[in-house]
């Protein structure tokens, strides 16, 4: 079986933890695994003081009610960037310990050679699983809308064509269409931005979310949610 096969089948028949960003790709990757495998949990990265998500600078609370809503413990840990690798593995071996086979990303352009989560699942003894790898950039947002699934728009590269304005919004298919008319990738994987899920078909309930004020940070622009129970 080809490295190609095995990457985007890797979750089948087998039960899988899943990494987890809170975004439209690994909230994808998690719903179409979970349609071939078993999933027993999220792993999710915080930045060194622990109080945002490493990849989407999401607050811990906000992620720990993302899994409650899709029905999963989440398993979190926090590093530098120096650290970044040995406690990933750490919650790898803990997962393995928990029963996990494989590894599940949301990864879609991840070169065959030198693949950084190959690497560390190797180095484990797990398998990997990417369900979205090498496709269509357009194909697979839209198959995410056409889902269901319901997300908002948190950060943006302000030197790659997104706006201030975009914050906040959802992801539909006539912004699809305006994303990529404005000529930004419609999945964001040249680091355009980045999206937090709140609602979809693996989600019981949808997420209720209080935007705050936006933050700039060089060429960066990002709206802060937080729960909306939070001031309850």
């Amino acid at each position: 079986m080809s490295t190609h096969t095995t990457w985007k089948n890797g979750a089948h028949g087998s039960k899988f933890i899943a990494s987890f960003s809170g975004g439209k790709d690994s909230t994808l990757a998690l719903y179409l695994s979970m349609q071939v495998g078993e999933a027993i949990g999220l792993i999710v990265m915080l930045e060194e003081e622990g109080q945002r998500s490493r990849s989407h600078g999401m607050p811990p609370a906000l992620i720990t009610a993302q899994a409650e809503a899709i029905g999963l413990p989440v398993y979190m840990a926090a590093a530098s960037w120096g650290a970044y690798e040995e406690k990933f593995i750490g919650l790898l071996q803990e997962a393995k310990q928990l029963g996990a086979e494989v590894l599940v990303n949301g990864d879609l352009d991840m070169p065959i050679h030198g693949c950084w989560h190959d690497k560390v699942t190797q180095q484990v003894g797990l398998g990997l699983g990417m369900p979205l790898w090498e496709m269509d950039h357009r194909e697979a947002v839209e198959t995410f809308i056409r889902l269901g699934f319901e997300t908002v728009i948190v950060t943006v590269n302000l030197t790659l064509g997104m706006r201030e304005e975009d914050l906040g919004r959802a992801l539909t298919l006539e912004y699809v269409q305006e994303l990529v008319d404005r000529g930004i990738d419609p999945c964001g994987e040249g680091g355009e931005f980045h999206t937090t899920v709140i609602s979809g078909p693996l989600f019981k309930h949808p997420i209720a979310v209080r935007k705050g004020e936006i933050v700039r940070h060089g060429e960066y622009a990002f709206l802060p949610l937080e729960l909306a129970t939070a001031d309850v």
